[in-house]
């Protein structure tokens, strides 16, 4: 992902290019542990001019020279690729241009340079989590059989959805009278919980999928919450047909809703000021902040201690 720029055409960005700005920095986002896009030494203006003896000079982040190194594809045409995007690799990668300008009518040569300065950063995608609401009809509030059917109604998801190494957290209820027009006073329990993609036994998913772990639990907490959410489906038809003395507790029609909740790794953050461009990513912390859990922004340290990309503590 690269910050768009006015200079910049869709179609060049397609070829998996990002031309620098002599203006100002060049935002870039690399998802971890894959390839960067080509980052070019030049504007996109210049890019459609002769150049006479170019020559690149590039820089990284720890202020080396990135010729020679193993973990870069150099061009001979001034653009360079950071090869399985690690988040130390996170910073600004600066290219100096420079080459010749002959005067057509003396052959008089100019050395001309130009600078470019991308900062380069490692993103992740969001883990997702999904905020589950759903309510029962019940006979009143203060039955003890209530907390009983919620604790095996948690059971019951639990085991529909283990497969997934996904499991439900955070649940609660509570009761509420209600006065309708028609029907008097009712009473409803109002359910809450969390799926979680974060079973015990998640990382064993992801050991054959390392590099795209948010992607394999992202996809199984989805599949898990469609599960739940035909679970209740399937269940207002057992609990009013199935059953053969009329149950107490009722599942309450089209009752149930899901919302998604994002999270970020230790040591990412959201940042929609600083980083627009990739503001669903989780884009590693920089410099003086750091990230210790899986919150959704990073902290800004007290003292800046934290020198390094994607700090999980100040220290």
């Amino acid at each position: 992902r690269a910050e768009p720029k006015e200079e910049q055409s869709i179609d060049l960005i397609g070829k998996n290019e990002v031309y620098g700005d002599i203006r100002h920095e060049v935002n870039v986002y690399v998802k971890v542990f894959t390839n960067s896009p080509f980052l070019v030494c030049m504007d996109l203006a210049l890019s459609q001019e002769r150049i006479i003896d170019p020559n690149y000079l590039w820089i990284g982040p720890d202020g080396s020279d990135l010729q020679g190194q193993s973990y870069v594809n150099l061009t001979e045409t001034g653009k360079l690729m950071v090869m399985g995007f690690k988040v130390s690799m996170s910073g600004a990668y600066t290219c100096t241009l420079s080459h010749k300008v002959i005067e057509t009518t003396t052959q008089e040569e100019t050395e001309m340079t130009e600078a470019y300065k991308f900062m380069v950063y490692a993103y992740r995608e969001a883990d997702h989590a999904y905020q589950v609401s759903v309510r029962f009809s019940t006979t009143r509030c203060r039955l003890k059989t209530n907390s009983l059917f919620i604790e095996q109604l948690n059971k019951i998801l639990n085991s529909t959805i283990s497969h997934l190494t996904c499991h439900i957290t955070e649940s609660s209820y509570k009761c509420h009278s209600i006065r309708t027009p028609k029907n008097g006073l009712q009473y409803e329990l109002f359910v809450n919980f969390l799926v979680n993609p974060f079973a015990p036994g998640w990382e064993e998913v992801c050991h054959n999928a390392p590099y795209d772990c948010e992607d394999v639990t992202n996809r199984r907490v989805r599949q898990a919450v469609e599960r739940i959410g035909k679970f209740f489906h399937q269940l207002r038809h057992v609990l009013k047909y199935e059953f053969q003395a009329v149950p107490t507790i009722l599942y309450v029609d089209n009752s149930f809703s899901m919302t998604p909740i994002n999270s970020c790794r230790p040591g990412f953050g959201k940042n929609h000021h600083t980083h627009q461009n990739c503001a669903s990513c989780c884009v590693v912390c920089g410099p003086g902040t750091y990230s210790p859990n899986n919150e959704v922004m990073c902290r800004t340290c007290a003292s800046p201690q934290a020198r390094m990309y994607g700090a999980k503590s100040c220290f």
